[in-house]
């Protein structure tokens, strides 16, 4: 429906589940590769089937890396690299900030991301452009084989002071798209004015921050306080969520040790 209401006609749906049983697949039941692979998931997915990802039949664990059973964000982006063509696949996918700094599995798939020269582009976007949610987010656009000029580098854009304010909801206008959309391509501010900043950087320095992503750590802007903010937000949250789960592990062990509360 998406797709349908902003001019898009010529697709294909198929119903099923990405994870468990995958639909696009080719005449050998491998799964379809693309040229471009696009998506907005479902942020912090807990029930994917975590359990089984390292035998997946279709070898969608890159690099070996199983994510957070408690988050399949980049089980996600997994997947989706795994259906990226050879040469001339691309794949844009919408993730909460979280991904650029988790750690544990997720930085060893950042790692991994970064090692193989798959993740081309950072892009953080305005809070509150979606309806399901207000929290800030980012675009990541990996691409199978890089131009020269960005081998072995990912650009960094800022762009969260880009959007139209709404009373409900923020919206990007076309001069907007416009501006991020030239940030990306051909790495330049047409407007010039600083509406956003950007930064190509080497895969050196993305090492000696033992990959985290943080847009803030690569671009210094007046907004880096306000990007840093989000960051402790989101690992607020994700500690949050961890202490919710230990503590509800800690009931059950002391109701089957005799101490009901």
């Amino acid at each position: 429906m998406n797709l349908y209401l902003h001019g898009v006609e010529d697709f294909e749906i198929k119903r099923g589940d990405t994870f468990r049983d995958p639909k696009l697949k080719d005449d050998a039941g491998r799964l379809r590769k693309f040229d471009v692979v696009i998506a907005n998931p479902p942020f912090s997915l807990d029930n994917w089937p975590a359990s089984t990802w390292a035998k997946d039949r279709y070898k969608r664990a890159l690099g070996g890396i199983v994510p957070p059973a408690k988050n399949g964000d980049w089980a996600w982006i997994q997947h989706m690299l795994s259906t990226m063509k050879e040469g001339t696949g691309r794949v844009g996918v919408v993730m909460p900030h979280g991904v650029l700094f988790r750690g544990g599995r997720e930085a060893e798939m950042r790692q991994w991301v970064i090692e193989q020269d798959k993740l081309e582009a950072v892009i953080g976007l305005p809070n509150n452009l979606f309806y399901s949610t207000s929290i800030p987010v980012c675009l990541l656009i990996f691409r199978a084989q890089k131009s020269v000029e960005r081998e072995k580098h990912v650009l960094f854009i800022d762009a969260r002071s880009r959007y139209k304010p709404g009373k409900n909801q923020n919206t990007l206008s076309d001069d907007d798209v416009d501006a991020i959309d030239a940030a990306y391509k051909r790495g330049e501010d047409i407007d010039g004015d600083g509406g956003l900043a950007l930064q190509l950087v080497r895969r050196e320095k993305i090492r000696a921050f033992d990959y985290d992503l943080n847009i803030g750590r690569y671009i210094q802007t007046e907004t880096r306080a306000e990007a840093d903010v989000d960051a402790a937000l989101a690992a607020l949250r994700d500690a949050q969520a961890a202490m919710d789960i230990a503590r509800a592990a800690l009931d059950v062990r002391l109701k089957e040790a005799g101490f009901d509360a």
